[in-house]
């Protein structure tokens, strides 16, 4: 397949403030006794009881019809690849439902409170990363749907992720429900706490692994948390230390020349060369987009400036993404050890907008950008954005850095204590990163003090989790029929 790499003008440049700005400000205008008032108001509209109900589905919708139709904007030879990996099992499926879910939701009671919002922020989209000031921070790590919209969408699917992980390991129901209802306890209390901080404590609260294994400690302390399961914390944690550039570069590539150069492996791997058109000028064209990328970041000197593009690769990523165009692209600065591992991942519209609106960025890039820069507590300074075109099709990406200290939890082992544990920390790290937006004051107060919403949102989950099931049966049903293609193994 070729494809033809242009470049597209920069009509999305940082420039004035943008309406989501504007937005953001709103509550700056009232009192913190009015945005109380505001919480409860919403309270007395939709009783925080009713949001324990799932909505059978109307108008006929097809969840397997969803996907097929996320398949059409997507590159044909590996959508069945992440089929393959979607039919693993109901929790894998869950994770590759996000518009499934999103259109579910839709229908589901909402305080009318906005936020901006993850909009996947299930289990596997928290993690690891290292922060600016080379820090080991834990936070939401995945913005490809971010858009604002109702704050109880994304924990709602915070919420299912806990009970159909929780299913999948085999756990009890009383052990999924205590997982739940912690997670969204944490959600709440943590979401108070930040009420009562000031503007500039509430923007820069965050969690770094050091409070993590504190909080892990803790927990083997009170004899909820086994040995083993700190150490398993504690590994995941020197993990995330040792995935670095260095190890990319001697994981990933080989000398061609006297030249690092990107290793095939197919389907997953695969060099641009092998798949932009014959006799395409690549290297010019990869320097092109790097420097409109460049752009996108600071005003003054940057870091990219000292590198130099040497090659890129196509590479398949996550489960929800597999499909949509993703490349590595490898850079060098001063010498062949100092390298710099760049990924470009294509943003579509989110699957959030049929149902709140289309997003304010006609850059879809800029739009992950902006919703992780609000949400997260500290951002990759390598993180912009960039539209090409490919064959007169306009694509639009965002860029980071590919390792950066990443990691995350090894879900599949968790046994009912960790996963509790687990729930809470996300629990906590989205509220963090509600609150930064969104009126954290009125938030608050519509959740209370009580565990009425906790409750409520712990009956949703187990709901939603059996509708993920038929779901998953259905789109079992539809591979073995032939409706829809599969790779597993992949």
């Amino acid at each position: 397949m070729g494809h033809h790499f242009a470049m597209v003008g920069l009509d999305d440049r940082p420039g004035p403030p943008s309406t989501t700005t504007a937005l953001a400000s709103r509550h700056r205008h009232l009192s913190a006794g009015e945005r109380i008032a505001r919480g409860k108001a919403a309270r007395q509209q939709v009783p925080r009881s009713a949001h324990a109900g799932l909505e059978p589905r109307v108008d006929g919708l097809d969840p397997v019809a969803l996907l097929e139709e996320q398949a059409g904007g997507r590159i044909p030879e590996l959508v069945p690849i992440r089929h393959g990996r979607m039919l693993a099992s109901p929790f894998t499926f869950f994770r590759g439902a996000a518009l499934i879910m999103a259109a579910d939701l839709a229908a589901t009671p909402s305080s009318g409170i906005h936020v901006q919002l993850c909009g996947d922020a299930h289990l596997a989209n928290f993690g690891a990363f290292g922060s600016p000031e080379r820090k080991l921070m834990f936070d939401i790590n995945d913005f490809d749907e971010t858009l604002p919209g109702p704050w109880e969408w994304d924990v709602k699917r915070l919420a299912a992720s806990v009970e159909v992980a929780g299913r999948d390991l085999g756990f009890t129901a009383a052990d999924r429900r205590a997982s739940v209802l912690a997670c969204a306890e944490s959600y709440r209390t943590q979401m108070r706490a930040s009420a009562g901080m000031s503007t500039l404590d509430a923007w820069y609260d965050h969690l770094d692994v050091e409070q993590l294994l504190d909080w892990v400690q803790a927990e083997v302390a009170a004899k909820r948390l086994g040995k083993k399961e700190a150490e398993e914390a504690a590994e995941d944690v020197a993990r995330a230390r040792k995935r670095d550039h260095q190890r990319l570069l001697a994981k990933r590539t080989s000398d061609v020349g006297g030249t690092p150069r990107i290793v095939a492996d197919p389907p997953l791997i695969v060099p641009i060369e092998d798949i932009v058109g014959p006799g395409e000028p690549i290297e010019e064209l990869m320097r092109d987009v790097i420097a409109t990328y460049r752009e996108t970041l600071a005003d003054h000197h940057h870091p990219i400036e000292e590198f130099e593009y040497v090659h890129a690769a196509r590479k398949v990523v996550g489960i929800g993404s597999v499909g949509t165009e993703a490349l590595i692209a490898l850079l060098v600065g001063r010498d062949e050890r100092d390298v710099l591992f760049l990924q470009a991942k294509e943003a579509k519209a989110s699957v959030l907008e049929r149902f709140v609106g289309a997003s304010e960025h006609d850059n879809h890039g800029r739009r992950v950008v902006v919703g992780q820069r609000l949400m997260q507590a500290a951002s990759d300074i390598f993180l912009g954005w960039v539209r090409m075109e490919e064959s007169d099709d306009p694509r639009d990406y965002y860029i980071r850095q590919l390792h950066d200290w990443k990691g995350g939890a090894e879900i599949e082992t968790f046994r009912p204590a960790g996963a509790t544990l687990y729930g809470r920390l996300c629990g906590v790290t989205l509220a963090r990163a509600h609150a930064r937006w969104g009126d954290r004051i009125a938030i608050a107060a519509y959740l209370g003090k009580r565990d009425k919403f906790d409750r409520a949102v712990a009956d949703f989950a187990s709901a939603y989790a059996d509708q993920n099931e038929r779901d998953y049966v259905a789109f079992a049903d539809a591979v073995r029929s032939g409706r829809i293609a599969a790779v597993t193994g992949v």
